[in-house]
C-alpha cells in the first residue's frame, strides 16, 4: 500500500482540530487503558491497520496484556473482560456501526447503569473521535509501523 498525500501538510487545521479532541481524552475519568481498548476495537471494526498498530503499542505501554489484546476482536466470546468493559465495547461497536441499527436501548441503558452519564458521554466521544481518525488514516493510506 502506498501512502497518499500528507493531509496535515495539505491542511494543518485538520490535525489541529483533531488534537483538541485528543487532548480532552487525557482529562477524562475514563481509565486510559479502557480508552485504548475502545480505540483498538473501533479500529478493528473499521479495518484501520495504522490505528490498530498505533493504539496496540500505547495499550501495551499502559500495561495491557497481550492475551486481552489478542481476544479483543471477539471480546464477547471470552472471560477476559469485566462487565463494565463489555458494556463499553458493545456501546463502542454500536456507535461505530450506527448506520446498521443505531444504538439499542438495551445497550444504552446497560452502559448508563454501569458508567453513569459522564463516563457514558466520554465513551461516546472517544468512539466518535477514533472513528474520525480511522477515516482519515484509511483515506490517506497511512501505513502501520510508519510513525
Amino acid at each position: 500500500m502506498k501512502r497518499r498525500m500528507n493531509i496535515d501538510e495539505a491542511e494543518p487545521r485538520i490535525y489541529k482540530a483533531m488534537a483538541v479532541a485528543d487532548k480532552q481524552w487525557a482529562e477524562f475519568e475514563l481509565d486510559r487503558r479502557l480508552q485504548e481498548l475502545i480505540r483498538i476495537r473501533v479500529s478493528q471494526i473499521n479495518g484501520c491497520g495504522y490505528c490498530i498498530d498505533y493504539h496496540t503499542k500505547d495499550s501495551i505501554a499502559l500495561g495491557e496484556t497481550t492475551q486481552r489484546l489478542f481476544a479483543l476482536a471477539a471480546w464477547w466470546e471470552t472471560p477476559f473482560f469485566t462487565e463494565e468493559e463489555q458494556a463499553i465495547l458493545q456501546l463502542a461497536t454500536e456507535v461505530t456501526r450506527i448506520a446498521d441499527h443505531g444504538v439499542s436501548d438495551k445497550t444504552y441503558q446497560r452502559a448508563l447503569e454501569l458508567l453513569g452519564e459522564k463516563k457514558l458521554a466520554q465513551v461516546i466521544f472517544v468512539t466518535t473521535t477514533i472513528n474520525s481518525w480511522n477515516r482519515i488514516a484509511i483515506a490517506m493510506h497511512l501505513v502501520a509501523g510508519e510513525d
